[in-house]
């Protein structure tokens, strides 16, 4: 994309779990999996994110000595593989990504996810001009290498990218250090715990939900 374009927001990327993929069946799967209730197992990982440990200390807690790899192999063998669909993508994602680009906009899609979501996402046919799988780049949020990475993508300079995310902690501070706009969706898990007021005022955007999204960088992008 030619960097010269006097538009501020020219590419934009959008993070997967939570933003464009609704983590709740997924987490309800591994509850059924481990047999523990999808209530307990959820409230127990909003209790753990709120004292600033993560979704990996959550199956510790369940299960000590918890191996994410050979639990994954299990659940392929048992014919209930970890992983999303097309019902576990939430219904204002596809929209959103395709009114930005009808803007001519470039659209990428990038998050922390394992090898096998770089499928997953290419099967569920969304309108994006690239989708970054951190496993499959070997580099993971937050460090700033990630995203760089989409910037290099798009082919335009960080300040012309905005980057949507739901996790103050991966998303918006490691984005916005980087020197990329922001836009902070407020929801799933980590977009209700997490607070940092500093940060939040210094994001382009502060989203409920994606739908608003295209018509808010139109504006913005308006001479």
């Amino acid at each position: 994309m030619n960097q010269s374009t006097p538009r501020a927001v020219q590419a934009v990327f959008f993070d997967i779990g939570e933003t464009l993929i609704n983590e709740g069946e997924i987490y309800g799967r591994w509850a059924d999996w481990l047999g523990v209730p999808r209530h307990t197992f959820l409230a127990k990982l909003g209790a753990l994110l709120a004292t600033g440990r993560t979704h990996r200390d959550l199956f510790e807690y369940f299960r000590p000595g918890f191996d994410l790899e050979v639990e994954q192999k299990r659940r392929a063998e048992a014919g209930v593989p970890n992983g999303f669909g097309p019902d576990d993508l939430y219904p204002d994602a596809r929209a959103c990504l395709s009114g930005l680009r009808d803007q001519g906009l470039y659209v990428g899609i990038a998050g922390n996810q394992p090898v096998e979501a770089a499928e997953q996402m290419a099967a569920l046919g969304l309108p994006a001009d690239a989708i970054g799988i951190s496993d499959v780049w070997g580099v993971r949020k937050p460090s700033h290498e990630f995203f760089e990475r989409c910037a290099q993508l798009a082919d335009v300079l960080p300040e012309h990218v905005l980057y949507v995310g739901d996790r103050i902690d991966n998303d918006v501070r490691p984005a916005q250090e980087y020197g990329m706009e922001v836009a902070f969706l407020r929801r799933g898990p980590w977009g209700h715990i997490q607070e940092d007021d500093e940060a939040l005022a210094d994001c382009l955007f502060v989203l409920d939900d994606l739908a608003a999204l295209p018509a808010l960088v139109k504006q913005y992008n308006a001479p």
